[in-house]
């Protein structure tokens, strides 16, 4: 379930054992809004979401993958197996892969996914902090999560601000002093508006000094996994709503996989496609 890197990193695995199988893909893989990432390995002049995500669906088909467009709405166990209720009917499987990601908190920016599209706004410091070097960097969080992210960002620039939305209770005295000490400038007056440009984002805040404008800012309201049919099925999940796996990727449910953004980690391609593999290779030699 799911054809982002994850998804189709194991459909490339699974073709290439031979194995009998289909990809249910509803669509919106979180990869496909990178505008161009320059972290993933082997792209040294970088590569676009989208751009990946088709190579490596070419690369599955070429050996016989079949991937559907498939909206799945429940995952039931069977003896043997699972039953996935789909929106073009029901499919059996013995082995059920989840590769279904997470879903970003959007902050409350107009034009929010376009924005990220043309990397006015961006979710993940790991990925492109590199490029934010020497920038003025606004980070919009709430409590120690976005307290984290901008004092990380503040090993690329000295010049990075939290836009907190959170109440002032929300991030803690310690959380505080350790803005100050990274050098980290805190807002803590509402955002009025946001007004993105072709090459800049400008943060409206009104108080002492405002406004401020910002080369780029980040979102770091955390995300919400795509876990609910594998919680249907039993799956255990993590406090934070992962999915709980083992070293081969299989959840506590046996027979059901999990791998990338739905499973606790960085949250990067690379770990996404690492955990593909091993899952399918899994589902492969336990068959």
């Amino acid at each position: 379930m799911g054809a982002g890197p994850a998804g189709l990193t194991a459909a490339i695995y699974l073709a290439r054992f031979r194995r009998s199988f289909c990809v249910l893909d509803a669509g919106g893989s979180r990869a496909a809004w990178i505008p161009r990432s320059h972290n993933h390995p082997g792209f040294p002049g970088g590569i676009g979401g989208k751009a990946l995500l088709g190579r490596m669906r070419r690369q599955a088909e070429a050996y016989g993958a079949d991937i559907r467009p498939r909206h799945v709405e429940a995952l039931k166990r069977l003896k043997g197996g699972f039953q996935l209720e789909t929106s073009q009917g029901p499919v059996r499987a013995r082995k059920v892969i989840l590769a279904t990601g997470v879903i970003d908190r959007e902050p409350e920016v107009p034009g929010f996914e376009h924005a990220i599209r043309r990397g006015l706004v961006r979710v993940c410091p790991i990925c492109d902090g590199y490029e934010v070097i020497g920038k003025t960097v606004g980070v919009i969080g709430c409590g120690a999560h976005g307290a984290r992210e901008a004092r990380f960002l503040a090993t690329y620039s000295r010049d990075v601000w939290l836009i907190h939305t959170g109440r002032a209770a929300d991030l803690p005295a310690a959380e505080r002093r350790g803005l100050k000490a990274a050098g980290v400038g805190l807002i803590e007056t509402p955002i009025e508006r946001v007004v993105l440009d072709r090459r800049r984002a400008a943060a409206f805040c009104f108080g002492p000094g405002e406004p401020r404008t910002f080369d780029t800012l980040y979102a770091a309201l955390g995300v919400t996994p795509r876990n609910s049919l594998a919680a249907d099925a039993g799956a255990t999940l993590d406090k934070t709503g992962r999915l709980v796996v083992g070293e081969h990727q299989e959840t506590t449910v046996p027979g059901l996989y999990a791998a990338g953004d739905v499973v606790r980690g960085l949250n990067q391609i690379s770990v996404a496609q690492g955990e593909g593999a091993i899952a399918a290779t899994d589902v492969h030699n336990t068959l």
